[in-house]
């Protein structure tokens, strides 16, 4: 996975990196002319006597090599770091649209902060390596080796051979010294996902810590968090601080032995001051591509790493996913379930145990039982957010694994206990960001859903900028919205998964019997802790413990005095009790 991203943003742009590394590659090779017409001229000027004419001439093609260099080098850092902010882009893109494509289960095992250090820290780090440095390690590599040939043929290979001594030993201690820098930088990774995790859990949940006065608590926690990770950076930094100087004292000893036998073969006539100037111009070249590349080993190991936790996802396969063959239809809504069973991964106990019913298409469905019955389990597989043995599921007639996952989703509705508000405009809440709905059928379905009084008293109505999560809706508006959202869909299936729970008696009874005269002939399922949600239901069934233990309508589960009975006895006496 991680190699076919790469790979598959590197063919779309092959024509512009070609260009690039051509435009890269002439700079380079033009820079390394310099040295060799500069230590001409010292040499003109001494045979010569300072004549004007033979200097000017090699002074005027120092200018157009430094012009050439400008021009190619605007050129190809235009196209190959220009490139890397595409690829940025292009695997934020690409792991945002695999993360959609996860089942349920890896987000019960991933923290929300570590998430968010993947797309952002991990992918820029992955930038700066295949962007940046790697435009600097190729033309410090042509440099380099421009320089050392030149330094070789055109100087003395005895000078280029001594000075050129230490070099392996620099080139060892950046390698050693780049694994170090590798493992220690996805610690400060991973360190950054804590620190990440920590700072949205708190803003997500302060009323909870306001409430039961945990800031100091919370602060402590984050600090300690937070020390934890300078601590990483500045192991990080321990390390990679000490590769530009080793550089550079390395090349300082080059130097030296280039003043001390380059001065003593000038002087014995074995190579002019020319050759001289020349070679210490080269090796003047060389000393900044070679820091510069220790610093790329650096930023390299840096995206090697990020490139292993983002491959860490990207090598996640969904857990659900279309068959070659779906059918891509969107079902009537005629459900049944055959001897359903289901546990989720690592559960002791089934969450559902031998369900077997049939919901004809137009009828309504009421699930009631205690907490931790298996009701939201069995909203859950309709949406197939889990997968089911082949035949445990039909929509009419068919398995629901023959449908793709958009049409069958496209037709099934779902209103959660739990709603999620996302931080824009009323509309966009309600539309779920889609431009293909009218005012007219926004203000229909807000005023099913019971919720279109509450918006015409917003600022500014539909248009009105809601906070994060919703913050400024009380949660009985967070359900009525949610409920508007569903309904402007049409779905042929309709389930509310306890979607009431925050709103009153009367407000429930009246949001209930228009979604009656709304769903006239199609498919709902209400899930309820409520039996005055389910009393006009076509059929209720009690689970309990994952099983079905009574099935019915209201008056012959009443006749029947069972779990029922008892809970409807148990709530009427509550209601007698506030009353």
């Amino acid at each position: 996975m991680k190699d076919s991203v790469l790979l598959r943003f590197f063919k779309s742009r092959k024509l512009s990196y070609a260009a690039g590394f051509a435009f890269m590659f002439a700079a380079s090779f033009i820079q390394t002319l310099f040295p060799k017409v500069l230590g001409s001229s010292v040499d003109l000027m001494k045979e010569s006597g300072f004549a004007l004419r033979p200097v000017m001439t090699n002074v005027l093609w120092m200018v157009l090599i430094a012009l050439a260099v400008f021009v190619f080098t605007f050129l190809w850092r235009n196209m190959i770091i220009g490139n890397g902010r595409n690829l940025e882009c292009y695997i934020r893109e690409e792991l945002f649209r695999h993360l959609l494509t996860l089942s349920p289960s890896f987000y019960s095992t991933r923290k929300t902060g570590d998430l968010i250090a993947h797309a952002i820290n991990d992918i820029s780090a992955v930038r700066m390596t295949f962007g940046p440095a790697t435009a600097m390690s190729f033309n410090g590599i042509v440099i380099c080796l421009s320089s050392i040939y030149f330094m070789f043929a055109a100087v003395d290979v005895r000078l280029a051979l001594l000075t050129l001594a230490p070099l392996p030993l620099i080139v060892a201690l950046m390698l050693f010294i780049g694994r170090k820098i590798q493992s220690r930088f996805r610690i400060v990774q991973d360190q950054f996902g804590l620190v990440t995790d920590k700072v949205q859990e708190n803003i997500s949940g302060i009323r909870v810590i306001k409430a039961y006065a945990q800031e100091r608590t919370e602060i402590e926690k984050f600090g300690a968090l937070s020390r934890g990770m300078a601590q990483s950076n500045v192991n990080l930094i321990k390390v990679s601080a000490a590769l530009p100087p080793l550089i550079e004292f390395g090349f300082a000893v080059c130097f030296v032995i280039s003043l001390f036998y380059g001065s003593r073969m000038v002087l014995r006539g074995e190579i002019s001051i020319g050759d001289f100037v020349a070679f210490n111009g080269y090796l003047s070249l060389i000393v900044s591509p070679i820091v510069s590349i220790g610093r790329v080993v650096t930023i390299f190991q840096r995206g090697m790493a990020s490139l292993g936790r983002l491959y860490d996802i990207l090598s996640v396969k969904p857990d659900i996913m279309d068959s070659p063959h779906a059918l891509r239809v969107r079902p009537e809504g005629d459900i049944e379930m055959r001897h359903l069973t289901f546990s989720y991964e690592g559960a002791g106990v089934p969450g559902l145990t031998d369900i077997s019913l049939r919901l004809p298409q137009g009828r309504t469905l009421g699930v009631i039982g205690p907490t931790g019955a298996g009701k939201s389990t069995l909203a859950a597989l309709l949406l197939r957010l889990y997968n089911t043995a082949p035949g445990q599921i039909l929509v009419d007639g068919r398995d629901i694994g023959d449908y793709s996952l958009e049409h069958l989703r496209e037709s099934i509705a779902l209103v959660p206990q739990d709603t999620f508000v996302f931080a824009s405009t009323v509309k966009d809440n309600i539309v779920l960001f889609k431009d293909t709905y009218g005012d007219g059928e926004i203000e229909a379905a807000s005023r099913l859903s019971l919720i279109a009084d509450s918006i015409s008293r917003f600022p500014d109505g539909y248009d009105t900028l809601l906070g994060d999560r919703g913050v400024n809706l009380s949660g009985g508006q967070k359900q009525r919205m949610a409920i508007a959202r569903a309904l402007i869909r049409d779905p042929a299936v309709l389930i509310l998964d306890d979607a009431l729970s925050a709103v009153d008696a009367v407000t429930e009874g009246r949001i209930l019997e228009s979604l009656r005269r709304a769903r006239k002939g199609r498919t709902n399922i209400i899930i309820s802790h409520r039996i005055s949600a389910l009393m006009e239901a076509d059929e209720i069934i009690v689970l309990d413990k994952g099983a079905i233990r009574e099935r019915g309508t209201h008056e012959t589960l009443l006749q029947k005095g069972g779990m029922y009975y008892d809970l409807y006895t148990a709530q009427q006496e509550d209601v007698q009790r506030k009353a």
